[in-house]
């Protein structure tokens, strides 16, 4: 039989054997409804603690190097409106008000901004600087990347990942190909925190952060500007957000059709 054909059928069974159903978010007024799969023997405590180390030692290298910035106008900026939407994000997941946010502003030419599992966020001056971003255009990019750890985008990833490097070393067991650590642990979260996002985990981000957005009170039209300029940096040097969050041809019009949806919501919020 074709090895690699063994491997993509262990890999199946050990997903089908060791992953649970779940639901990590309500749908919204999105409508973001899809079922997702996680590795049972891979929690979200534990997975919210490897990211929490990480984050750690990413502060305290900013530190070190005199680059975090806690008292600027734009860290200001920054922890005021990450107030407002972290207070959102309980209508979408009611654990997530339990959660350790910390919010960092680091100095540096990158173009990026991430919120990881837990509710980890980082964001970059130079994606302020330079692509001039309003506060409603701030909040897009933040609701985006706050969405990815409600819906827990990271530990799905993971899951995946354990499957198929399972299924690896038991064909490699049952081929004789050795015992050769694949530093399981270390692969799988190269794989769930480093890789570009699939087409339906950023769909899933647009459309819920759009939501958190709207519902603090900051304009859904923005991302639409936003992505706009996302686009026309991309044009020359791809930056780092762009890597993590590849652009899609329908995702201007997949946002511009979701508008209507939480237009409402905004609404409210301005005239609360």
């Amino acid at each position: 039989m074709n090895k690699r054909l063994v491997v993509s059928a262990l890999s199946a069974a050990l997903l089908l054997a060791g992953c649970q159903s779940v639901n990590t978010t309500s749908g919204g007024a999105v409508g973001v409804e899809r079922k997702q799969y996680m590795f049972s023997m891979l929690s979200s405590d534990e997975v919210n603690q490897m990211y929490a180390q990480s984050y750690q030692k990413t502060v305290g290298e900013a530190t070190t190097k005199g680059v975090l910035d806690k008292t600027s106008t734009d860290a200001k900026r920054i922890q005021a409106i990450a107030n407002r939407l972290i207070a959102q994000a309980p209508n979408f997941r009611p654990d997530s008000a339990q959660w350790k946010w910390e919010v960092n502003l680091i100095k540096s030419d990158e173009l990026n901004a991430n919120c990881g599992p837990g509710g980890k966020i980082i964001f970059y001056t130079g994606l302020i600087d330079s692509l001039k971003l309003t506060d409603d255009e701030i909040a897009a990019v933040m609701g985006h990347e706050i969405a990815h750890a409600l819906r827990e985008h990271g530990r799905e990833a993971m899951s995946k990942a354990y499957g198929i490097e399972m299924a690896k070393q038991g064909a490699g067991a049952l081929f004789g190909l050795g015992q050769d650590s694949l530093a399981l642990a270390d692969t799988v979260a190269n794989y769930g925190m480093t890789l570009p996002n699939s087409r339906a985990n950023e769909n899933e981000a647009d459309l819920i952060g759009l939501e958190l957005a709207a519902r603090a009170g900051y304009n859904p039209n923005a991302a639409i500007t936003l992505w706009n300029k996302m686009s026309k940096a991309s044009e020359g040097s791809s930056p780092e957000f762009m890597s993590t969050h590849p652009a899609s041809a329908s995702r201007v019009s997949s946002l511009e059709a979701a508008i209507p949806k939480v237009m409402p919501l905004y609404e409210k919020a301005s005239k609360s």
